[in-house]
């Protein structure tokens, strides 16, 4: 359930996990007893949980910063070594 913001006729603030079928519901505020409605607010996106902020950090960083592979991962080349069987490609240019 997501969060929401709420605040209440005498201006107090609270957070409240509601259903989202139930979000434009009022509430009565916990501290005065007053209603209280939902407030639009920016989501908090820092408050993900480490894995998820992990995989939006990582996602975002090779968009302007690609990792260039220079070779097969997890495959040692040693001279003179193919790392194919193709014979058209032991002519092409190496660097």
């Amino acid at each position: 359930m997501p969060i929401y913001e709420f605040r209440c006729e005498s201006a107090h603030e609270y957070e409240r996990s509601v259903p989202i079928s139930a979000r434009d519901r009022d509430l009565t505020c916990p501290h005065c007893g007053a209603s209280s409605r939902r407030r639009i607010s920016a989501p908090r996106l820092g408050t993900l949980g480490s894995m998820a902020g992990k995989l939006m950090d990582s996602t975002a960083a090779s968009a302007h910063e690609p990792a260039v592979v220079d070779r097969i991962p997890g495959a040692r080349r040693t001279a003179g070594t193919r790392t194919t069987m193709d014979p058209r490609h032991a002519r092409l240019p190496r660097p």
